[in-house]
C-alpha cells in the first residue's frame, strides 16, 4: 500500500483536484484506491457525491474507538473508495495531541488497510500543524502543487527546509506546477527559473483551465465526464510520472 499526500502549506493551489483525479486514474487501472478527505471543507467528499459526515467525528476516529474501515464509503467508481471529511476535522490537531505519539497516529490507523488498498491518497488542509506532521510520517510521497508565483514558490522552500530539519528521509517530496497560465509571461519565466533552482520539480504540469473548475458542477473527476482535453492529459502525464518516480 502506497500512501500519497496531496499537500501544500498554501491553500487554493489544486491539492483536492490532484488527489481526486489521480485517485480516479489509479482506480481506472484497477488498483484498489482510497481517498481520505482530511480537510474539514470536504471538497473531495463533494466531488465524489458523499456526505461529509463521520459518525462520532474526528476525535473518535483518531482515538481508535472507531475503525477506519467502518466509516469508509464506496464511490460511484469501481475500485475507488472514500473516507469522507467531517466538520469536526477542524479540531484534528487537538484529537491527535490527546494521544501518545500523535505524529504516528495516522500511520497506525492506516496500517490495517494495507491488504485492502494499493493506493491511499490523503487530501490535506493547507497548514503546518500536528496533523501535517502526522501526514508526513504516514506518507511515502508528498505531492505538492505549486503555482508559478513568488508566494507559492516561497512555500516550497519552506516545505523543503521543514522536511530537512525534521529529517524525514522516508518522504519523497514531488512538487509540480499547478494552475499554469501559459498566456502569462511571468508564469513561463518563473517556471524556467525555478526548475533550475529546484530540479526535483516534476515535468508534468497542470493548466489553469475551465474544465477543472467544471468538476465542481459535475461533482466527479475529469475522466468521468470527459474523454479528452489538455487538463485530463496533464493529469494522466502526472500519474505516469508519479508511477515512474515511485518505482
Amino acid at each position: 500500500m502506497k500512501i500519497i499526500a496531496s499537500y501544500n502549506i498554501k491553500g487554493g493551489v489544486g491539492k483536492t483536484s490532484t488527489a481526486v483525479n489521480l485517485a480516479f486514474l489509479a482506480a481506472s487501472h484497477q488498483h484498489n484506491t482510497l481517498v481520505w478527505d482530511l480537510d474539514p471543507q470536504g471538497a473531495s467528499s463533494y466531488y465524489f457525491r458523499v456526505k461529509p459526515k463521520v459518525k462520532g467525528g474526528g476525535k473518535k476516529l483518531i482515538s481508535g474507538r472507531r475503525e477506519l474501515d467502518g466509516v469508509i464509503k464506496a464511490t460511484d467508481f469501481e475500485y475507488l473508495d472514500l473516507l469522507p471529511a467531517d466538520f469536526s476535522f477542524r479540531n484534528l490537531d487537538l484529537a491527535l495531541d490527546a494521544n501518545k505519539k500523535p505524529t504516528q497516529r495516522l500511520k497506525r490507523l492506516l496500517k490495517p488497510l494495507a491488504d485492502e488498498y494499493d493506493y491511499v491518497f490523503l487530501d490535506c488542509p493547507p497548514n503546518i500543524s500536528l496533523l501535517s506532521e502526522a501526514v508526513f510520517e504516514a506518507s511515502e510521497v508528498l505531492l505538492s502543487p505549486i503555482i508559478p508565483t513568488t508566494l507559492s514558490l516561497r512555500t516550497l522552500e519552506q516545505l523543503k527546509k521543514y522536511i530537512k530539519d525534521k529529517q524525514l528521509s522516508h518522504l519523497q517530496l514531488m512538487p509540480f506546477f499547478s494552475m499554469v497560465d501559459n498566456r502569462k509571461k511571468m508564469h513561463k519565466e518563473m517556471m524556467q527559473t525555478v526548475v533550475e533552482k529546484h530540479p526535483e520539480i516534476l515535468a508534468a504540469s497542470i493548466p489553469y483551465a475551465s474544465d477543472i473548475e467544471k468538476m465542481g458542477l459535475e461533482r466527479m473527476p475529469l475522466g468521468a465526464f470527459m474523454q479528452k482535453g489538455r487538463s485530463l492529459l496533464a493529469y494522466q502525464s502526472l500519474w505516469t510520472e508519479l508511477m515512474e518516480k515511485m518505482e
